[in-house]
């Protein structure tokens, strides 16, 4: 059986942005894992389809086969929508051919045998599902799925705590510097091997497990709170890392965090607040960057993720959504609910920014901009990821400029409405 995830462009992909702009929704973090990650634990015969604008890039990034139709063919396929909770699927990998629906007809999952295979068209993805929806059985199917962004940050202390029993590894591998201080069980606490823990560092373990991967630095006078993972060639300096927070790879994380994701290679240096926020990769938030993840009223935060119609998240606290390559200035202040677009420059303005900030905006002086262009946007990019030995390849760029395309409704109008602001003073 071959495990095919996929991800295809529809309406309910923008739910993700600006998150999924650059990476198929299964990169996204959730706990010690991505939700990829989740749902091929024990296949072995592995292969995806993303949107058509991100393949060459993606394909650079990972083992598996992106967008090969030769992977549709001569094998019993298990076809999977990522948005799938990988704790709900119960779905049987041998069996005969089963399309799952939604209540709407959507489709969530297909097992297809390999004789009911050679009886479907197969040109593309959306083609194969579209001809298995019309030729084999159909089955009512109400497995969980993830709707926004926001729902794994909500979730990300609980799935720490289950991912960190699934993996079954605790004690010190690496170094931990005296003096020392571990609160809480010991066997909450795993310090993978190359992890160096400066003297004078809390491990605050009391109420929930914490994982420090491979390479991770912990510099003094740092305090980390369980359920928490560290993802190796991290940084912490001096930070206040609360409780509840997934940080990927070679990050630089100061100040204070609060159940928040972090891609990867992203950095919160100084001092500034982020809580129940999900940032991007080669994010820099510039020193005292604070959102907001409280309203004044205690009632539900919305966000607005296309720039006009606000979304209830059905909770009290969600701070910010930052997508990839954005740069924020000293002191900026966002919102409660942020919707802050990838690839955008940030200047502070004193006070909290408005809380839809489109890809590629230059925001100046109060108001969004088109700045000097993408081009500038990508020579920052460039410069960024040579500074962690990796390139900005002609692939990336195709697909950057794919996304400014993608993202330019949402930014001429923001544009619109900033020039006339400006004539206004």
């Amino acid at each position: 059986m071959r495990l095919i995830l996929f991800d295809v462009p529809c309406a309910k992909r923008s739910n993700f942005y600006p998150l999924s702009l650059s990476r198929p929704i299964w990169e996204l973090r959730c706990g010690i894992s991505t939700l990829g990650e989740k749902l091929i634990a024990k296949a072995t015969d592995v292969a995806c389809f993303v949107p058509g604008y991100m393949a060459d890039s993606y394909r650079a990034k990972t083992n598996i086969k992106v967008n090969d139709a030769g992977t549709l063919a001569d094998q019993d396929l298990l076809l999977v929508d990522t948005r799938i909770k990988a704790s709900s699927f119960n779905v049987e990998n041998s069996g005969p051919s089963e399309v799952g629906l939604t209540e709407d007809g959507e489709c969530l999952y297909a097992r297809i045998t390999k004789d009911d295979l050679a009886k479907l068209k197969k040109d593309s993805i959306e083609v194969l599902l579209n001809s298995a929806k019309e030729k084999l059985p159909t089955t009512r199917c109400d497995l969980a799925t993830w709707n926004y962004t926001w729902e794994l940050v909500l979730e990300n202390p609980h799935q720490i705590t289950k991912d960190f029993a699934a993996l079954g590894r605790n004690g010190i591998e690496g170094e931990v510097e005296e003096p020392k201080a571990i609160r809480g069980s010991a066997k909450d606490v795993y310090v993978a091997p190359g992890v160096l823990v400066h003297p004078m560092v809390v491990i605050d373990a009391a109420n929930g497990p914490v994982y420090i991967d491979e390479g991770a630095e912990i510099h003094p006078f740092t305090r980390i709170e369980g359920p928490c993972y560290i993802g190796k060639k991290s940084i912490l300096l001096g930070a206040k890392c609360r409780e509840g927070n997934s940080i990927g790879p070679v990050c630089r994380i100061g100040g204070e965090v609060e159940e928040s994701i972090i891609q990867g290679h992203s950095n919160k240096y100084h001092d500034g607040f982020l809580g129940h926020a999900y940032v991007g990769e080669w994010v820099n938030l510039g020193a005292l960057t604070t959102n907001s993840d409280l309203k004044n009223d205690y009632s539900n935060v919305s966000v607005t993720l296309d720039g006009r119609r606000p979304i209830d998240t059905g909770s009290t606290k969600v701070g910010s959504l930052i997508g990839d390559h954005t740069k924020t200035s000293i002191g900026v202040l966002f919102n409660t609910g942020s919707y802050v677009g990838a690839m955008a420059l940030i200047m502070a303005t004193g006070k909290p920014l408005p809380k839809f900030i489109p890809s590629f905006a230059w925001f100046l002086e109060g108001v969004t901009t088109k700045g000097f262009g993408k081009s500038k946007l990508y020579g920052t990019a460039k410069i960024a990821m040579s500074r962690r030995k990796l390139q900005w390849t002609e692939a990336e760029e195709a697909m950057w400029d794919a996304i400014f395309e993608l993202t330019s409704p949402a930014r001429d109008e923001a544009i619109r409405r900033g020039r006339r602001l400006m004539l206004k003073k």
